[in-house]
């Protein structure tokens, strides 16, 4: 039950927060450019604003968390939603697909987006290590869950 809470909460809290298509600030934007390498950028660059914003929350709870986290593992973790550019769905889209789950191509690929962005950020030259983590693999994995549903 209490995981069924955090859950529902952690969707709540990403619905109301993707309302906003501001973009993330210039300084979020410089530590994220940081720590990515230059394929990895590009892919970033295309995610959403609220994506980004997102991934760099995310990518930031990681490195606090983990302060010794090597570049690849922080990387793997602002590009944990990447593959969600090629299901090309908005917030609203995005909440019937967690609720109908993967009926056709674009829920389909909402749903495997882990795997798809594994294979974006393998093909962008990411270290094997960061193509674990966004394929929601490795020992790095649960840290990245914990920061993902904080």
């Amino acid at each position: 039950m209490r995981h069924s809470f955090r859950k529902i909460w952690h969707l709540a809290a990403r619905f109301f927060t993707s309302l906003s298509t501001k973009p993330p600030s210039a300084e979020t934007e410089a530590w994220v450019a940081e720590r990515l390498l230059p394929g990895e950028q590009a892919l970033w660059d295309q995610m959403s604003n609220q994506d980004r914003r997102h991934s760099a929350l995310v990518g930031q709870r990681f490195a606090e968390l983990d302060p010794s986290a090597p570049r690849e593992l922080v990387a793997g973790a602002l590009l944990h939603d990447v593959g969600k550019i090629e299901c090309g769905l908005g917030t609203f889209s995005r909440v019937v697909a967690t609720l109908v789950g993967p009926r056709g191509r674009r829920y389909a690929a909402y749903h495997d987006h882990e795997e798809i962005g594994a294979r974006m950020a393998a093909a962008a030259g990411s270290d094997p290590a960061t193509v674990e983590l966004i394929a929601g693999d490795g020992p790095a994995f649960e840290t990245l869950k914990a920061c993902d549903h904080a």
